[in-house]
């Protein structure tokens, strides 16, 4: 009997793997990271020397000087660093990261390859939430450290995702069908909600303010937001890096899964609570942002393959780097103007999504 933790992937691994080997590729992304945030912290509406960002950065965090830095801690560049822009682009990473890896979870669990971190109705929860604590006022009511917003948005997002598994799971097993279904009328539903309380509320302010938050920004960022999101992706990431054996059977289907003695039922229902619970905190921080966990997990299996023991290190790695950049080209683009990272990742994602299809130059499941 085959191993489940290889069989669904690709015997074929790709060119790029064989030539530079895996762990090759996984020291090539964390230098680009390491090199993208040190970029990402220059470049903005005032720039920064490159090397100037490195040195106020290695400053902060180890409290190491290069050279003499009087004028450099005397001057604004100090604050721009570390106070704002650091922050957002830490919090890129997690995100980008974050949105990928559940974006991996779900095309597994559903066994659909256009599944995405919002298929269980969290985009269109989060969305309700938003769209309820701003038009109704209900805005200022924190919640660990996050905005009244924020917290309706989890709220939001968590209740549709529920409400989808318990849709799926009436009338017998789940399956990944019932799932996508679900998620569907959720969204259906929570969206018409929503349009219904910006249609009576009369806020023109209040529909400004829910327009650029389903469009996704990272303009929020700060510290004091980091250590909720930082340790719910990096447990996650922790978590679903030592289950490539589960995901790579379910790739297989459940009749599969039954022969090797494994209940995917139950795991399905696991893995889909827990990616409803990160896809919420990181909506709830950032607003919707989409295409990352559709796109990065194709884009990567087309460079190492199905094997989850492979793709989800390289998928988590390749997010966060994606994500860094796109909120630069969101800094960038229009001078004086900061566009919500969702139309960048659209704009982006979109043509990418399309040039796979007509290449079908990737694997899902290993066919």
């Amino acid at each position: 009997m085959s191993d489940p933790q290889t069989s669904p992937a690709p015997r074929k691994d790709s060119l790029i793997v064989t030539r530079f080997g895996f762990v090759s590729i996984q020291l090539v992304l964390v230098a680009v990271a390491l090199l993208s945030v040190g970029i990402a912290v220059s470049l903005g509406q005032v720039d920064v020397p490159l090397a100037d960002s490195y040195r106020i950065l290695l400053y902060k965090l180890s409290g190491i000087q290069i050279g003499d830095m009087s004028d450099i801690l005397a001057g604004q560049h100090l604050n721009i660093i570390w106070n704002i822009r650091f922050p957002r682009v830490i919090l890129a990473l997690l995100i980008g990261a974050g949105l990928s890896l559940c974006g991996t979870v779900m095309q597994a669990a559903v066994q659909n390859p256009l599944a995405d971190p919002y298929i269980l109705g969290v985009s269109s929860g989060a969305s309700l939430g938003a769209t309820f604590s701003i038009m109704i006022g209900f805005g200022t009511m924190g919640f660990l450290g996050q905005t009244g917003v924020a917290f309706w948005a989890f709220a939001g997002a968590f209740g549709a995702s529920m409400l989808v598994l318990a849709l799926a799971g009436i009338g017998g097993k789940m399956s990944s069908v019932k799932l996508v279904l679900s998620g569907m009328v959720i969204n259906a539903l929570c969206t018409a909600f929503a349009n219904f309380i910006i249609y009576f509320a009369n806020n023109t302010e209040g529909i400004r303010s829910v327009t650029f938050w389903t469009m996704g920004s990272l303009a929020a960022a700060k510290w004091d937001r980091l250590p909720l999101v930082a340790i719910i992706v990096l447990a996650a990431a922790l978590l679903f890096l030592f289950q490539s054996r589960i995901l790579n059977t379910m790739l297989l289907g459940d009749e599969t899964a039954v022969t090797l003695g494994i209940n995917l039922n139950l795991y399905r229902r696991i893995y889909l609570l827990f990616t409803a619970v990160i896809t919420g905190v990181m909506v709830a921080s950032c607003g919707m942002i989409g295409f990352v966990g559709l796109i990065i997990p194709h884009l990567v299996r087309g460079i190492v393959g199905s094997d989850h023991r492979r793709l989800m290190p390289t998928s988590i790695l390749i997010g966060g780097i994606f994500l860094v950049w796109t909120d630069v080209l969101a800094r960038i683009a229009i001078p004086k103007v900061e566009l919500p990272i969702g139309i960048i990742t659209a704009l982006i994602g979109a043509p990418m999504f399309m040039y796979m299809l007509i290449k079908k130059g990737y694997n899902f499941g290993g066919k």
